[in-house]
């Protein structure tokens, strides 16, 4: 399978979505960055499809990213490379790029039946949490995986070199 073709825009992903919400599947929604793929985002994202049928996974642009305060060098693997990336793991279904600097008309948009987030976010704390549930729908956290971060890896590398 080309895992390309698992990078859709908006209206492509909604299609897909409705097609397997018909078929009664429950859909998952996750979101985040993605930045230099280790460990604890491949254990995260098997974790959150595990909690549903399909997973669909809200990628920051670039742009979004800087704006998010993590730093002028990031994202260090640039959003294409990154949405192939993630796009390549069996365990998920579906990315799609977003540029706001929250994922919530994202998640409005495709109304998930689930949406995860990492245990480093409480219920209250996370975006669009209180849409899905006004919906009936579930928002739970997954243990993350210690010791791994971009930014300790990043930090790591730092030092090394």
């Amino acid at each position: 399978m080309n895992t390309a073709l698992k990078i859709k825009p908006l209206a492509e992903a909604l299609e897909c979505i409705g097609d397997w919400q018909a078929a009664g599947e429950q859909i998952v929604f996750t979101n985040g960055v993605f930045d230099i793929v280790h460990l604890g985002h491949i254990d995260y994202l098997e974790k959150a499809r595990e909690k549903g049928d399909r997973l669909v996974l809200g990628l920051n642009t670039d742009a979004s990213v800087r704006r998010l305060g993590k730093g002028s060098n990031r994202p260090v693997v640039a959003e294409a490379a990154r949405a192939r990336m993630v796009a390549a793991f069996q365990f998920v279904d579906a990315v799609i790029l977003f540029d706001e600097d929250t994922p919530e008309a994202l998640i409005e948009a495709v109304k998930p039946d689930i949406l995860v987030k990492g245990d480093d976010y409480s219920v209250q704390t996370i975006v669009g949490a209180d849409f899905v549930l006004s919906r009936g729908g579930r928002v739970e956290t997954i243990p993350l995986v210690k010791g791994y971060s971009t930014t300790a890896l990043i930090q790591k590398i730092k030092e090394s070199f």
